[in-house]
């Protein structure tokens, strides 16, 4: 049995939310009082030719905390580019970053990592979706397809990122597709007063949905084998979080706990609030 920190987190590209001051410093403080196993990040600046401090963002938190990591670059500027990070403390083995982009005024990227935990291949997506409704489930079904193509069926898998998806239409497609649960909706946080059985659920899910596809192991949901209709957490803007932008999405592990990090230094550190959740891999 593994127990595994993730965090998923928009660091909108090392700057803060008020002023625009960098904060990568800070940042680098803040996620290593975290201790993360697994850093899903977005908007993250491989290249700033202006502003050396924030340049290589994703090889600067490495060695600051003794990860691994890979970088997919998405947007390209005259003297910046950013993109999407994972930062590993087990082997990265591969990735590949996908080209999900919808339009010209928008790049976006799919970055695609397995690593290694003790003797299991986990696959760990870090997404960053458009900001249209139309794009997003173009490229949602982009990444349904990559999986169903390269991942196999029964593999632990961690999607985590900014889905700008602040009406939560994705989560069934995610569930009837690829059998992922989003970690507030199976966390052992609140069970007894927000529970409902997992019939219930199946209902709400959608009648497209067989039972038996959730009705799997513990592992596949909470540590319970519960899961509820609880919306995802309100992330955006960090000062004052009222939109549920950013998700962690989990097959084949049970959730201990998920939570987002609301106050100081967070909400100083980028317009994002960063999601915390521990993971237990069988």
């Amino acid at each position: 049995m593994s127990i595994l920190r993730i965090v998923s987190y928009n660091i909108h590209k090392g700057r803060s939310a008020i002023g625009s001051r960098e904060s990568l410093s800070q940042l680098r403080l803040g996620l290593y009082g975290l201790q993360p196993d697994l850093l899903f990040l977005q908007e993250v600046q491989g290249r700033n030719e202006r502003q050396g401090i924030l340049h290589a963002q994703h090889e600067s938190l490495g060695a600051a905390l003794d990860m691994q990591y890979c970088y997919g670059c998405n947007a390209i500027r005259p003297y910046t580019d950013h993109g999407n990070a994972l930062l590993s403390r087990y082997d990265i083995l591969h990735y590949e970053n996908q080209d999900i982009s919808d339009h010209k005024l928008e790049q976006r990227g799919l970055l695609h990592a397995t690593i290694m935990v003790d003797e299991t291949q986990v696959h760990c997506l870090v997404v960053h979706l458009g900001l249209f409704a139309g794009g997003r489930t173009r490229q949602i079904m982009a990444l349904v397809d990559r999986i169903k193509r390269m991942v196999p069926d029964h593999a632990p898998m961690i999607i985590a990122g900014d889905f700008n998806d602040w009406t939560n239409r994705l989560a069934p497609l995610f569930v009837e597709q690829l059998g992922l649960y989003e970690v507030f909706a199976v966390s052992p946080q609140g069970l007894a007063t927000r529970s409902m059985p997992l019939h219930h659920t199946v209902r709400h899910l959608g009648r497209s949905l067989r039972r038996n596809r959730l009705a799997q192991s513990v592992h596949e949901l909470g540590i319970n084998g519960m899961a509820r209709m609880t919306p995802p957490p309100r992330t955006f803007p960090s000062a004052f979080p009222w939109l549920r932008l950013d998700r962690i999405y989990q097959r084949g592990f049970a959730v201990r706990k998920a939570r987002v990090l609301h106050g100081r230094p967070w909400r100083q550190l980028s317009d994002h609030s960063p999601i915390f959740a521990e993971l237990e891999l069988p």
